[in-house]
């Protein structure tokens, strides 16, 4: 049975060796996402992981990568068992960075492509099982601000504000009923993860968010889910 949850964005930027000048910035947030992964751990050493990544590779489990096609050679692994080196996609390497940070004994990711339906979603929850701790790692919608990535749309506020309070109420309905080409629009790549999610738990739960703004343009959420 699923006792915990952690929900969190997945900037590049969260590791302080890839952050570089905007380090300091990053400081907040970068501590929500410890906190909430300690939580995590306390509940279970051993991790699922729900991320998106264009065509959901299979991650193989123990493995290892590195952040060089972020710019810095710095290597992180999956468990605390060793094995050689392989490309990974980016929520499986920074769920690796996680769980060296809070002591995690291992994570096993699965991964969604970003354009899955939403009914989809919830079938895909199905496979992942049942497990004491889930991570669910996505980011909001790219387009807060003129500055964004993606171009300012005047819809994201909105958006993200549907997001913050769907995990401050640990509202699976929300998360279920969120819009796949408006997410898509907005270019928030957590909205897949957010609907498995959704089909994955049930029952009441106590949710409590510890971040959520979007400092660079980008929305994020950072939320812990505990079973009632």
């Amino acid at each position: 049975m699923i006792r915990r949850v952690a929900v969190l964005p997945q900037p590049p930027l969260l590791i302080p060796e890839l952050a570089a000048g905007a380090a300091d910035e990053c400081a907040e947030l970068r501590e929500a996402c410890l906190a909430a992964v300690r939580c995590l751990t306390s509940a279970s050493p051993d991790w699922v992981v729900i991320g998106a990544a264009t065509g959901a590779p299979e991650v193989p489990e123990h493995a290892s990568g590195s952040f060089r096609g972020f710019g810095v050679d710095l290597g992180v692994s999956l468990s605390r068992v060793t094995a050689p080196e392989t490309e990974l996609p980016l929520p499986a390497l920074v769920a690796g960075w996680l769980r060296e940070q809070s002591g995690a004994s291992s994570v096993r990711v699965h991964l969604v492509d970003p354009a899955t339906p939403s009914d989809q979603c919830k079938q895909f929850a199905r496979a992942v099982g049942d497990h004491s701790a889930v991570l669910v790692l996505g980011d909001g919608s790219s387009r807060h601000g003129p500055r964004s990535p993606g171009g300012e749309d005047a819809r994201a506020e909105g958006f993200d504000a549907g997001v913050r309070d769907a995990l401050a109420k640990a509202d699976t309905g929300a998360l279920a009923a969120l819009d796949p080409a408006l997410a898509a629009e907005l270019g928030a790549g957590g909205r897949a993860p957010w609907q498995v999610l959704a089909g994955l738990v049930d029952g009441d739960w106590t949710a409590e968010v510890l971040y959520s703004a979007a400092p660079f343009g980008v929305g994020y959420h950072v939320a812990v889910w505990e079973r009632a």
